[in-house]
C-alpha cells in the first residue's frame, strides 16, 4: 500500500511542474517520455496499479539513471559526460525552472518503492512498446524541429543527417525497446513480478 501523503505530495508536485512547463516550454514539452512518466507515476500511485507503475518504470528507470550520472558527474566532477543535462547548466534558464528537473533524482526512487509495494505486472512491456510508437510519432509529427522532443531528429538535441528521417525514427524506437525497455523488464520480472513477492 502506497501512503496517501506520498501520492498527494507527488501529485501536487506534478501538477505544479506541468503548469510551469506549459508556461515556459509550451504543450509540446508534455510529449517528453519523462513528462509523460510524471503523469503515469501519479496515476499509478492513486490507482495502486502495478501495470501503470511498471509501464512508467520501463520508460524512465534507465534514462533517469543516465540523467543522474550525467548531472552529478558534471556537478561534482565538472565533466560533461553524456550531454543529457546540458540544460541544467544553462544560465539562460532560471534556477527554479532548472530545479524542477530534479524530479529525475526522486522519481526513480518512488518508482522502485512502488514496485516493491505493488509488484511488477509483466504486461507493461508490450504496452510500453505500443505507447512508445505513439509518442515518437506524435513527437515527430506535431512538435517543432528545434525542440527535438524525445530525440526524434537526432540524439542530444543534434539533428542527424546520416539516415533517412523515418529510418532513424525506427532505429530510435528499436533502441528504446532493445536497450531500455527489454533489459529493465527482465530485471523487474526477476525482482518485482506480481506473485513472486
Amino acid at each position: 500500500m502506497i501512503p496517501f501523503w506520498l501520492t498527494l505530495g507527488f501529485s501536487l508536485f506534478v501538477a505544479f511542474t506541468l503548469l510551469v512547463y506549459r508556461r515556459h516550454y509550451g504543450w509540446q514539452n508534455y510529449l517528453w517520455f519523462s513528462d509523460i512518466a510524471l503523469v503515469t507515476t501519479a496515476l499509478g500511485l492513486w490507482l495502486q496499479s502495478p501495470l501503470l507503475i511498471g509501464i512508467t518504470a520501463l520508460s524512465v528507470l534507465i534514462p533517469d539513471l543516465l540523467w543522474n550520472i550525467s548531472y552529478f558527474g558534471r556537478l561534482i566532477g565538472g565533466k560533461r559526460l553524456l550531454g543529457l543535462t546540458d540544460y541544467m547548466f544553462d544560465r539562460r534558464l532560471s534556477r527554479p525552472l532548472r530545479a524542477l528537473s530534479l524530479f529525475h533524482v526522486g522519481q526513480p526512487l518512488i518508482l522502485i518503492y512502488a514496485l516493491a509495494q505493488l509488484g511488477y505486472d509483466p504486461r507493461a512491456l508490450p504496452l510500453q512498446c505500443l505507447i512508445a510508437v505513439a509518442v515518437l510519432l506524435a513527437s515527430y509529427r506535431y512538435t517543432p524541429p528545434e525542440k527535438n522532443i524525445n530525440w526524434v531528429l537526432g540524439l542530444y538535441g543534434q539533428v542527424q543527417t546520416r539516415f533517412h528521417p523515418w529510418l532513424y525514427l525506427l532505429l530510435l524506437y528499436l533502441g528504446f525497446v532493445l536497450l531500455v525497455y527489454a533489459p529493465t523488464h527482465v530485471v523487474l520480472v526477476m525482482v518485482f513480478a506480481v506473485g513472486l513477492w
